[in-house]
């Protein structure tokens, strides 16, 4: 091997074993939250409402986050979050009393978290170095998930909710608190 490709290889650099752990342990956190908060609306909406079927289609993508996570949770050990319990309460709660307030609120709701979780998902894809080209890949396709939710949000009306800034405001603290907890606990 030539010195310029063992220059190559050592300057490559590694994502820390640490940041790995709390980004897939965060990031399985959230979209169990996001699955409950989902589950909350439609609880309330049913599935066959017209706005039924948009948080359906939001929450099938979800699922798919989700079940990538529980993948990656075993792939690379990484011990869950032990809040789920906490997050399945909350999420569902969460879900289910925005849309308690009408479509305008669960919409309003939605781009409240959706706007923490898109700009929490380009934070990780600065973190992560190229040793991890397939989880940043996944990270990018999510966030652009995310963001389509978050635009759903915006064309159903969710800012012209009675209380819109003091209400996303409450919100993204609260997912912000979230990521900030389940990183470590």
């Amino acid at each position: 091997m030539t010195t310029k490709k063992k220059n190559i290889r050592k300057n490559k650099k590694k994502t820390q074993r640490q940041v790995l752990e709390e980004i897939i342990r965060v990031d399985h956190a959230g979209e169990y939250g996001a699955t409950r908060i989902y589950d909350g609306q439609i609880a309330v909406f049913g599935k066959n409402s017209k706005i039924g079927k948009t948080i359906l289609h939001m929450a099938e993508q979800e699922q798919e986050h989700i079940d990538k996570f529980n993948e990656l949770i075993l792939e690379h050990r990484v011990r869950p979050t032990a809040l789920l319990p906490v997050w399945n309460i909350a999420g569902y709660a969460l879900g289910a009393s925005t849309a308690l307030l009408g479509e305008k609120a669960a919409m309003a709701c939605t781009v409240a978290v959706e706007k923490v979780i898109g700009d929490h998902y380009q934070e990780q894809l600065e973190l992560l170095e190229d040793d991890h080209k397939d989880l940043k890949k996944t990270i990018s396709k999510f966030r652009d998930d995310e963001l389509e939710h978050h635009d759903i949000g915006i064309e159903h009306d969710a800012e012209s909710t009675p209380g819109y800034k003091i209400m996303s405001k409450i919100i993204e603290l609260g997912c912000k608190t979230a990521i900030a907890i389940s990183k470590k606990v």
